[in-house]
């Protein structure tokens, strides 16, 4: 299980990360343009973190050598920075995440560059909408299983798939803490969710199937059947009532 919070302390010091992290994310949003190299991107968020006095988790977790992953159009996840260079109607989605006072902060947005289409639109829609499911599934007394499907339901009532090789997970003084938290699954199933427990929740949505490929540089995930995927994700803590977004700007 998710070691969670165990004190107001240690939830502050949550909070100040996932406000690290949410900060980040916006500037890098209003960053974004068609012309600019990935790798900027990754620039701009080692100096905002930086300049919080926060550190960047992924740069050199499990050998990752960035601050951010930036995934474009079909990739998925854990895309690293570097020369590729965004181009109109591109979706790029950052993965961004932090330590603050020895605690951690996840977030992803996924952000259309220009004009990629009508069914694009609908993806990051949809996929935003399956967050928001998910997280309101996130609370107390209920199972893990009401997340996943709550998720699912949302993303395939419109049309999409979610992936499910990869998955949210626990959050707190680790990256990626107990337990796992699929995309899919059936509701009352599962742990049960307890007041304290800190969850990365992360929907993965593709326009395809939900299958996935590695890239030669085994770290970017891309769609197997190279489909557009949009990726949200938030940090939240469970609670007696409405589960609080750590992670929200």
């Amino acid at each position: 299980m998710s070691i969670g919070i165990k004190n107001e302390r240690e939830l502050e010091a949550m909070r100040n990360a996932g406000r690290m992290v949410a900060r980040v994310l916006s500037v890098l949003k209003g960053s974004m343009r068609a012309g600019m190299k990935t790798s900027e991107l990754d620039e701009i968020a080692e100096r905002e973190i930086r300049a919080m006095g926060g550190r960047p988790s992924f740069k050199g977790y499990r050998g990752y050598p960035a601050s951010l992953c930036v995934s474009v159009n079909d990739e998925i996840v854990h895309g690293i920075p570097g020369k590729r260079v965004i181009e109109d109607g591109d979706v790029v989605s950052l993965d961004f995440g932090a330590i603050a006072e020895g605690f951690q902060g996840d977030a992803a947005i996924t952000v259309i560059v220009g004009d990629a289409g009508l069914r694009a639109g609908c993806l990051l829609d949809a996929a935003r909408e399956s967050l928001n499911a998910g997280i309101s599934a996130a609370r107390a007394g209920g199972r893990l299983g009401d997340i996943s499907s709550a998720i699912q339901c949302c993303a395939e009532s419109r049309g999409f798939n979610v992936i499910r090789e990869y998955t949210g997970h626990g959050i707190g003084r680790a990256m990626h803490e107990d337990p796992l938290v699929p995309n899919f699954g059936e509701c009352g199933t599962g742990p049960e969710l307890k007041k304290g427990m800190t969850l990365a929740i992360e929907p993965m949505l593709a326009v395809g199937g939900w299958r996935t490929k590695v890239g030669d540089d085994n770290w970017v995930v891309s769609t197997a059947d190279g489909s557009l995927a949009a990726h949200f994700e938030h940090t939240v803590v469970v609670t007696d009532g409405e589960p609080e977004i750590l992670t929200k700007g």
